[in-house]
């Protein structure tokens, strides 16, 4: 009975040790949650600071933040929320997450809080219809919260409406009633909330819209000395206020324009309309239309002069200035700013301006610029318009265009004049041509000298000009050496007439080029020896200065030809050209001999002596023999693989290609074509051969590769869940060791398997990686045992606590061991699964080594929601 007694003890002990220290564990560093906290009057002001933190749960770690389902109001730092910011009724949740601090199992707990609906507190508005829309929301009392935005509005009908109206609409004062409705927050009423709201709208005065009146002062008023002024405005109120000159009382709205004209000249009259707004209203304002009436008078040119200052020769076209200066006729002209429109005709050249300046005392002076007068002849300046800057244009001004006419007289002038020459050989007479656009017709004397290559100086010569065009001779005298010749006229005098005769200086030049016979004597040329059908390349050097040549050639030997010639152009005195083809049909050695070289620039040649080489045209191998061929895609076959193999076979991956694949180029399944070189450098034709590149796919997987790790599942078994299974291989790495069918699986560890096509012997480039499971087992299909005793003494036997297999059919499984005390002594897991009889848990055990003795363990399933298996279990050492 005794002994009876003494378990059941220890058994109530470990039942109330194990209940506290259950209640330890769940303990949250963030304090438990709240699970609603109801705010069903939230317009009162005590819940415009709520202190989150306080309606925690538990002993919350302060010094976290918070978020919310609803950020509206949240002091996310300080955990404070206005609720009153909140535009909507319902739940919102907000949490919590405490600072990190070792220990802590769970650092978030939830404040879950319901907001009440609040409707607000409607009433009355009233708004002017030029406003045009009005939003509903502001007629509230703004002394009191905010409704919730998440209510309806509808009118005292039950008709929905937005809460934005449209108020310019209503022409007549109208008043308007409108419910608001929120909807219910089920935990503070059940029943919706709604509140009244009125909308009076009062109409805006309209003073219309004005129509300006723009007469002439001197001829249109005539049915203007009663103007009702009502008739220039639309849609207006009536019963309005006119003000301005001419209006002789409150009710007077008639004008006489005609005796305002002849009392206060031309001008422009501002009359004003005011509409009041409804006494003692302060939502609508009074309205204004202004009404302007232009009169102008009409201006009488009538005998208006133009003159321009003094007429004058070509030769001052650079430096003159042209003033000009409109006088008034009999009619006065009133003083004031004009834009005045005039022309330039004359010899190359027809224009208008516009100039803007004063009439002062019926006299206009203005500036015309000389860039008008630039050749000689007669220009014509016309007056074609006068208008004041301030005319509205309703007055037809009494005017007709005049005119005054400029003379500038004619210098002989080479300006714009270019000289040119064609290119002469030595000592010859040279023709000097000039294109002159600005020399008129007529006989000159020139004076010109030359300077370069030959010198000549003060020298003369006569010329005929017409149409622009004129010419002289230089004597060949004159042109003794070869080069460039720069002839330059200084002066030209016109001697059309015996008086008077102008003469100008003049400062056009131009180059003579006296060519020389080319130079034969440094001539040499050279030829390699090529491949037969290859183009033969003719090198020509030593050709000097020349930019362009024609040169004559004969084949003879093994290949012979006609003269032939070609012409090409030459940099840094070489140039190069091919033999055609058709002319080099033979192996063997061939001669090329220069007959001739001609200067195509001057057309100037000369005869060669012994410019001449050999060259040999060598044969070309035949095509290589080849055959198809074909590899392993895995194997990464390169062209170096090729048969046939040699530095002398070059392999294309086209017929026409030239430059040659490299030793390292991987092959694919395509077409390639080889090419043998001879020892003297020369191709044989392509051959092509067809090389196909197998490939052979990666295993698939036809099932999950989770296997019951209390079977013993082996590779074979793991082979069996693929497409491939009696060709599959599979290794412990991507270049790792082939594993035997018999190797048993091992949990979490990572396979990679290849295929062997038993066609093409080829293996799969690419590999299948699979990860193996060894947990899925069926329960009910496997026992565990859980022992009730062990010894951890060193011995080797028996050392820890381990309930084996259970991983397989657990993975998920937690076990925790306690002394009779109710004190932790061990947690473990898949990844801890041994007790070796040592205390973790800090349970104040001399040395942390537990003694003999009882202690009682809780195994947690995991899984299938089982409930935990508590036990005993003794430890001897």
């Amino acid at each position: 009975m005794a002994k009876n007694y003494i378990s059941y003890h220890h058994f109530v002990l470990f039942f109330i040790f194990f209940t506290l220290i259950s209640s330890n564990l769940t303990a949250q560093c963030a304090g438990n949650d709240n699970t609603n906290e109801l705010i069903c009057d939230v317009s009162n002001p005590i819940y415009q600071s709520v202190n989150l933190f306080s309606l925690l749960g538990g002993s919350p770690v302060p010094g976290g933040t918070w978020t919310g389902s609803n950020q509206e109001g949240l002091n996310a730092s300080m955990g404070i929320l206005n609720a009153q910011l909140i535009r909507g009724g319902g739940t919102y949740r907000y949490t919590y997450t405490a600072p990190a601090i070792s220990g802590c199992t769970d650092n978030k707990a939830v404040v879950t809080i319901t907001i009440g609906a609040y409707v607000g507190v409607g009433s009355e508005a009233t708004v002017c219809n030029k406003d045009r829309t009005f939003n509903l929301f502001t007629a509230f009392d703004s002394k009191v919260m905010g409704p919730h935005v998440n209510g309806r509005f509808t009118t005292d009908k039950g008709a929905p409406v937005d809460p934005v109206i449209t108020i310019d609409k209503y022409e007549t004062k109208t008043t308007l009633h409108f419910i608001y409705t929120v909807p219910a927050v089920l935990a503070c009423s059940p029943d919706e909330k709604s509140t009244n709201v009125q909308v009076t709208i009062l109409i805006a005065p309209e003073a219309g819209d004005p129509e300006n009146l723009e007469l002439c002062g001197t001829t249109d008023l005539a049915g203007y000395t009663n103007l009702d002024l009502n008739d220039q405005l639309d849609d207006e109120d009536p019963d309005g206020i006119w003000t301005g000159i001419g209006i002789a009382s409150a009710t007077d709205h008639h004008i006489n324009l005609q005796e305002l004209f002849d009392a206060n000249g031309p001008g422009e009259y501002t009359y004003t309309y005011t509409v009041l707004a409804v006494p003692n209203s302060y939502i609508c304002e009074n309205d204004e239309a202004t009404v302007k009436i232009t009169l102008e008078k009409r201006l009488d040119f009538t005998g208006a002069k133009i003159t321009v200052n003094k007429d004058i020769c070509e030769s001052e076209i650079a430096t003159a200035t042209y003033l000009a200066k409109i006088t008034q006729g009999p009619d006065n002209i009133p003083n004031g700013e004009y834009d005045v429109n005039f022309s330039v005709v004359g010899p190359g050249v027809s224009g208008s301006e516009n100039v803007r300046a004063n009439f002062v005392n019926g006299v206009f002076n203005f500036p015309i610029r000389s860039s008008y007068f630039k050749q000689v002849g007669q220009y014509t300046i016309t007056i074609t318009r006068i208008v004041s800057t301030s005319s509205k244009g309703k007055c037809v001004n009494i005017f007709s265009p005049f005119s005054t006419i400029l003379t500038i007289y004619p210098l002989p002038r080479l300006t714009n004049a270019t000289l040119t020459s064609l290119p002469i050989c030595q000592n010859e007479v040279a023709l000097i041509q000039l294109t002159t656009p600005q020399l008129l017709d007529g006989t000159y004397r020139i004076s010109y000298n030359i300077n370069g290559e030959n010198l000549a100086l003060g020298e003369t010569a006569v010329m005929q000009a017409v149409g622009g065009k004129a010419s002289f001779t230089i004597p060949g005298n004159l042109n003794i050496r070869s080069g460039l010749s720069v002839v330059t006229i200084y002066s030209i005098t016109n001697i059309t007439n015996p008086s008077p005769q102008c003469a100008n200086s003049a400062n056009v030049a131009g180059n003579l080029h006296i060519n020389p016979l080319p130079n034969a004597l440094t001539l040499t040329t050279a030829v390699s020896d090529f491949c037969l059908n290859a183009p033969v390349t003719v090198a020509v050097s030593g050709l000097g200065n020349l930019t362009n040549a024609s040169i004559s050639y004969v084949l003879s030997e093994s290949n012979t030809s006609s003269v032939q010639t070609i012409t090409k152009a030459v940099a840094n005195g070489k140039l190069d050209f091919v033999i055609p083809a058709e002319l080099l049909l033979n192996t063997g050695s061939t001669k090329i001999t220069l007959l001739n070289l001609t200067n195509t620039v001057t057309n100037c040649n000369v005869n060669l002596i012994n410019v001449k080489d050999e060259f040999v045209i060598n044969p070309i191998p035949p095509a290589p023999t080849v055959a198809d061929q074909q590899f392993c895609k895995v194997d990464e076959a390169v062209i170096a693989n090729l048969e046939p193999k040699g530095t002398q076979y070059k392999w294309y991956n086209s017929a026409t290609g030239t430059t040659p694949l490299a030793a390292d180029y991987v092959l694919k399944t395509e077409d390639y074509f080889v090419r043998e070189t001879s020892a003297a450098g020369c191709n044989s034709e392509p051959a092509k051969i067809s090389v196909i590149i197998y490939d052979t796919p990666a295993p698939e997987m036809t099932e999950t590769p989770d296997f019951c790790g209390l079977a013993n599942p082996k590779i074979s078994d793991l082979s069996n869940k693929t497409n491939v299974s009696s060709t599959v291989a599979w290794y412990d790495a991507i270049d790792g060791n082939l594993l035997p069918s018999t190797t048993l699986l091992v949990h979490n560890a990572t396979y990679y398997g290849y295929d062997l096509n038993e066609v093409t012997r080829c293996l799969s480039e690419s590999y299948r990686e699979v990860k193996v499971s060894l947990q899925g087992c069926e329960v009910a299909q496997y026992e565990f045992f859980i022992p009730d005793g062990f010894s951890p003494n060193g011995d080797g036997v028996n050392d820890s606590f381990v309930i084996k297999d259970i991983e397989f059919l657990y993975p998920n499984y937690t076990l925790e061991i306690y002394n009779r005390y109710g004190n932790g002594m061990y947690k473990g897991d898949n990844s801890k699964p041994a007790w070796d009889g040592k205390n973790y848990e800090k349970s104040g055990i001399a040395g942390g080594i537990a003694p003999n003795g009882v202690y009682f363990y809780v195994l947690h399933f995991n899984k299938d929601n089982k409930p935990p298996k508590q036990g005993r279990l003794y430890l001897n050492r």
